[in-house]
């Protein structure tokens, strides 16, 4: 027996779920509100997150960075201190 035939022989396991789930997006769609009061409701927390994200960008902008990378040396005045050598300090 061929795909086709066994794909057929079952077609309605197939479409009874897809209708289901078709029904059930509609009568969904049909009761949720309408976008416009979902963004009005939201406005405040959408203008203060864009607000936000605007200030880290201009401050991650105009911020210093330091003349030279790390690199290698980024933990190694405290690996110093814990292995007991601070005489260093």
């Amino acid at each position: 027996m061929d795909i086709p035939a066994k794909l057929s022989q079952y077609k309605n396991h197939f479409v009874i779920p897809i209708l289901v789930v078709c029904l059930i997006l509609a009568f969904f769609s049909f009761l949720a509100p309408q976008f416009i009061t979902i963004l009005s409701y939201f406005w405040p927390l959408f203008l203060s997150t864009t607000v936000f994200l605007v200030a880290m960008m201009i401050f991650g902008q105009i911020s210093s960075h330091p003349a030279e990378p790390y690199g290698d040396k980024a933990g190694e005045g405290l690996m110093d201190y814990v292995s007991a050598r601070p005489e260093d300090y």
